[in-house]
Order: C-alpha cells, then sequence, then structure tokens
C-alpha cells in the first residue's frame, strides 16, 4: 500500500463515526434493517482510546465526525449523562478532540444549548481560529495543526429543521427546502424510493450562503499559501462517496466551491453508518466516509488512524475501517500560475 514505511510522518491524527452511545440494550435501525449496539459501542471508544494512547506516534488530535450519543438518551432523559459518560472516555488522554454535529446532537439539544456545550470544539481547544461573524449560531471553524496544512470544520446542519426553533425564520427556511421534494406526513420518510431526492429527509440538513461564502474565502486563502486542506462534515457531499439518502441537500454547491479551489485535498464525514470512498477524478480529492460505531459488533472496531506526510495521508484502519493511502493532488501549471 505504501512503499516508504519507515518514513517519520509530519503528525498523525485518529478517526472515529458515529459513537450514538445510549445505555440501552441493542436495537435496530430505523428500518428496522441493521443492529445496533448502543451500549458496547462505549467499549469500542475505549479500545480506540487505548490504540491512539499505545501509538508510536501520538496522535495530534482527534476527529469525532457526528453523533456521539444517541437520541434516544433525549426520551429516557439521560442526554446529559449520555454526553458526560462518552467525553469522560475521550478525556481519558490530553489528546485534543475536534467535535462536528451531527443529528443526533440535535435530536438531545437544542442548538444554542451545543454552543455552550464541550461539543463547541472552539471553546475548548486553543489553536482553533473561527472567522464566523459574532453572534451567528453557525458552528464552523477551521485550525491548523502544522504550518501547511488547516483543517475545516462544516455545520451541515446550519440548513435544517433539527435544533431550531419552530417559530424561528431559520426553521422556516429549511421547511421551504424540504417541502420542495418531500410531501410526506412523516418527513423523516424519504420522498422516493431510490435516486439522489432521497436526501431530503428531516434526518440531513444543509450549508447557508453565509457558510458556503465563508469557506470560499477560506479555500482561498489556503489556495494562496498553497495549503493542504481536509474538509470535515457529518454529512457527505458526493454521491461516489455514499448511500444518496445519506447526503447533504445542497451537495452541489459544497461539491462545486471544492472543484474550484486547488488546496483541498481530501473530505471526510459520517453519518453512513456503512461508509465509503471515491475519489473524484477531476479534482483528485478524496471523499472519505467513515463507518458508524453503532452498528459495529462488539467484537470488532470502526476507528482509524492517519498518518500525513507532504505528499499523502495514510489511514491505518481497525475493524470496519479498510486501509487506505490518500496520495495527494499533483497541482496543474495552472493552479500555479493562479497561485
Amino acid at each position: 500500500m505504501d512503499d516508504r514505511p519507515n518514513e517519520t510522518p509530519l503528525f498523525t491524527f485518529g478517526v472515529i463515526a458515529d459513537i450514538q452511545y445510549a445505555d440501552i440494550d441493542d436495537g435496530y435501525n430505523y428500518t428496522r434493517t441493521r443492529r445496533r449496539y448502543y451500549r458496547s459501542s462505549l467499549q469500542l471508544l475505549r479500545n480506540a482510546q487505548k490504540s491512539w494512547s499505545e501509538s508510536a506516534v501520538k496522535p495530534e488530535f482527534i476527529l469525532q465526525l457526528g453523533d456521539i450519543i444517541d437520541g434516544f438518551n433525549k426520551g429516557h432523559d439521560a442526554s446529559d449523562q449520555a454526553l458526560d459518560t462518552v467525553l469522560r472516555e475521550f478525556s481519558s488522554s490530553r489528546v485534543e478532540v475536534h467535535h462536528v454535529w451531527g443529528n443526533h446532537e440535535f435530536y438531545n439539544f437544542s442548538r444554542s444549548a451545543l454552543l455552550r456545550s464541550r461539543l463547541n470544539s472552539t471553546l475548548h481547544t486553543e489553536r482553533c481560529l473561527s472567522e464566523v461573524q459574532a453572534g451567528s449560531e453557525m458552528y464552523a471553524y477551521h485550525f491548523s495543526p502544522v504550518p501547511g496544512f488547516t483543517f475545516v470544520v462544516l455545520d451541515a446542519y446550519d440548513v435544517s429543521l433539527l435544533g431550531r426553533e419552530k417559530s424561528s425564520e431559520e426553521y422556516s427556511d429549511a421547511m421551504n427546502v424540504i417541502k420542495q421534494h418531500n410531501t410526506n406526513e412523516d418527513l423523516n420518510c424519504p420522498p422516493v424510493c431510490n435516486g439522489l431526492l432521497q436526501r431530503f429527509t428531516m434526518f440531513n440538513g444543509g450549508f447557508s450562503k453565509d457558510q458556503l461564502d465563508w469557506l470560499d474565502s477560506v479555500l482561498s486563502l489556503a489556495d494562496d499559501k498553497r495549503e493542504r486542506v481536509t474538509i470535515i462534515s457529518h454529512l457527505p457531499v458526493h454521491p461516489c462517496s455514499t448511500d444518496d439518502i445519506c447526503l447533504a441537500w445542497n451537495f452541489e454547491e459544497l461539491l462545486a466551491i471544492i472543484r474550484s479551489h486547488s488546496s483541498v485535498v481530501c473530505f471526510m464525514a459520517g453519518h453512513d453508518h456503512d461508509g465509503g470512498y471515491y475519489q473524484d477524478k477531476d479534482t483528485g480529492v478524496h471523499h472519505m466516509t467513515l463507518a458508524g460505531v453503532i452498528e459495529t459488533p462488539p467484537d470488532s472496531n470502526a476507528f482509524g488512524t492517519v498518518s500525513v506526510y507532504e505528499d499523502r495521508m495514510l489511514l491505518k484502519g481497525n475493524g470496519r475501517i479498510t486501509d487506505r493511502l490518500f496520495l495527494f493532488p499533483i497541482p496543474s501549471d495552472t493552479d500555479h500560475a493562479a497561485i
């Protein structure tokens, strides 16, 4: 897979997705076709933490790709307790954790509560740089672990019915978007049986124009500095990297921004518990969807460690996560001229 195994990486980081912990017995997904291991997901997180702590090169940070606890906690009045339990496991090491927000975060907490919580990584890490306007409730920021590399965390539920007050303008705007495609009484039921329109469900969301404009400006600066940028979101944005039902509502707009910049090398997401991978042939950008802990049997694992080099990233997977080599796209002469 990689013919330079003895080369020391510039840095490493851990990745894990869809833990969805709840102190309840095993159950099934929405369609009752897949088993979910709510209680044992905590042990799988412990396995990941142990592996990262014993690594020869300790991770610089951990990416937690969203859905840290399950929505069932809300009905049991156990949201705070469940979150405390999972965050206690993460705090067993001193490694920074960058938390992404998924649909289950909003099943348990309001957006305003999340902004005040320990799941707001901009409040609890020293090297985060957020340029979101004061007063905005959008959760998007970027950080640089070492010079030349930037990570951008996106808010995939910026436009969504989840986490918004029903009386708010944001809720009304999101309802207008979803109702254009989904007329079902239960908006968690997809509007069609197959195809891209399946994504217009209540458990998905999208990116506002403000967020897209902000991302465009961040990537423009990264282009100028010839940085390598990895974008992180709970929702995938490339149809070939996930099931259609898991895509962000306006994935095309985000893809268009990525394709207009030379700095992006990878897009990482969760949400689709089966995971997925695709390399965009036009840009060389790697789209990685990480398999979820929640549907991983107790005798397996679902986490990865990524080693970053000047020209590539190497994902070492565990259990359901497949090893992958992400070679960075080679900038064209046009890109260099633009820079």
